[in-house]
């Protein structure tokens, strides 16, 4: 394949500006994604993917490593062009990197040399609110008083806290997560889906997460999305209609639980 990006429009670096359009609809959902091939040299590893949503909205992507997660995440954000298809927020266009879209890493990647509250304002359109904004974030993710630590002096789940506002910095309508909560310790990991399910209910942000755990995807999706390793292939979808907030020890959970694994153990056998 060609190393010049196949998606339809011009590949652009810098932010997209152009005002949000109206509102997503059912018949035109917030996010909608159509990559209809994206390969590595000879080898495809998505073919006509669909996916969209709506705001407030949690999809989880599950499966084998090497099976297009990730690399769906990049494309998303605008980090990986070279690809056919297309993806629209609101209706638009999007290519490049873009504020509507928020991105949070596996590991915080965060500057060592940038206090905490420099982190997350890190933007090439730092707007004048930035200090009021900052402050706000630091304060939903449970960090108040710590903005002018460097990053050394901060726990692992601290660091995540940190990555997580950066991503929400922006307003984004879009929060991207990248097995956000697989580097730290099993109760700090608790703690950080609570988190994150606190910020989809506060900020109605649509959100894609990729994780290997399935008791994570049921106990914070709306959907779940089990992907296999034969590029074109539909991905199984499983709806979670549980209402929150949800509970650990519920039946029904469990039972959810063991769908997925069941879902997963066939995507590996294919």
């Amino acid at each position: 394949m060609s190393s010049l990006p196949h998606n339809t429009h011009q590949v652009e670096t810098s932010f997209d500006t152009r005002p949000a359009a109206p509102a997503a609809t059912p018949e035109r959902p917030l996010l909608d994604v159509h990559v209809r091939r994206k390969a590595f040299g000879q080898r495809t590893v998505l073919n006509d993917f669909r996916l969209r949503l709506q705001a407030g909205e949690v999809v989880s992507l599950i499966g084998s490593s090497g099976c297009g997660k990730s690399t769906l995440l990049r494309i998303i954000a605008g980090l990986d062009p070279d690809y056919e298809g297309s993806v629209r927020v609101n209706g638009l266009d999007r290519w490049g990197t873009t504020r509507d879209i928020g991105f949070v890493f596996q590991e915080p990647r965060l500057f060592p040399w940038l206090s905490v509250a420099d982190n997350i304002a890190f933007d090439p359109e730092r707007p004048n609110d930035a200090r009021q904004r900052v402050e706000t974030l630091l304060q939903e993710v449970g960090l108040q008083g710590l903005g002018q630590r460097l990053p050394k002096q901060l726990s692992g789940g601290q660091a995540q806290r940190v990555a997580i506002a950066r991503g929400l910095f922006t307003h984004p309508l879009v929060l991207l997560l990248d097995e956000p909560f697989s580097a730290v310790d099993a109760l700090t990991r608790l703690k950080l889906q609570e988190l994150l399910s606190n910020i989809v209910r506060e900020h109605r942000v649509a959100v894609v997460l990729v994780t290997h755990d399935v008791e994570e995807a049921a106990l914070l999706s709306d959907r779940v999305l089990v992907l296999d390793n034969q590029a074109g292939n539909a991905p199984r979808e499983l709806p979670i209609a549980l209402p929150r907030p949800r509970e650990r020890s519920d039946a029904a959970l469990a039972a959810l639980r063991h769908e997925l694994l069941l879902a997963l153990e066939a995507a590996h056998a294919l």
